[in-house]
């Protein structure tokens, strides 16, 4: 069959590749852009809406018992909601403990060895009660861990497909 066609003067057709196939068709995920481009355009979107509200501490709270001082950039607490955001999406069913060790790190103890230390519970709770009273963010079903909510799901992967458009 292939043989006749190209005795014909017909042309093969050049074979695509699936990726080329279904470009149209599907949308941009988080899992698609970067962490620290997702982040930052997260955290100005949280920022711009105006809707987080910020609590009265946020500008005398560490980030981690291993940390030594508050976080230097006045808008830290934009930038860890938006991240955290990103955990619940990227793991559903991730509770509190898991976000803490997520964002813990190495506590400097001098001449001492390094200890790991978890981030700050109070922090990750706050920011996990924002999202959830935005509506991006739920209590799993069993009661156990956070997960993103549909309209979370949409909100996020808006911003996903709105950084990949502007690429």
């Amino acid at each position: 069959n292939s043989s006749a066609m190209l005795l014909s003067g017909a042309t093969k057709a050049p074979k695509s590749n699936m990726a080329d196939e279904f470009e149209g068709t599907r949308g941009a995920t988080l899992r698609d852009v970067g962490a620290a481009e997702f982040i930052a355009t997260f955290a100005a979107f949280l920022k711009k809406q105006g809707k987080l509200e910020l609590p009265k501490w946020v500008d005398l709270v560490k980030t981690g018992t291993g940390r030594e001082m508050c976080p230097i950039d006045p808008d830290w607490f934009y930038t860890r909601t938006a991240a955290v955001a990103r955990k619940v999406y990227l793991r559903p069913g991730v509770g509190l403990g898991a976000l803490k060790r997520v964002f813990g790190g190495a506590k400097r103890l001098g001449v001492n060895r390094n200890k790991f230390k978890d981030g700050s519970g109070a922090v990750i709770r706050t920011a996990l009660i924002q999202l959830n009273a935005l509506g991006l963010v739920e209590v799993s079903e069993d009661g156990r861990g956070r997960r993103v909510t549909r309209k979370g799901q949409q909100a996020l992967d808006r911003i996903a497909g709105q950084i990949i458009n502007a690429e």
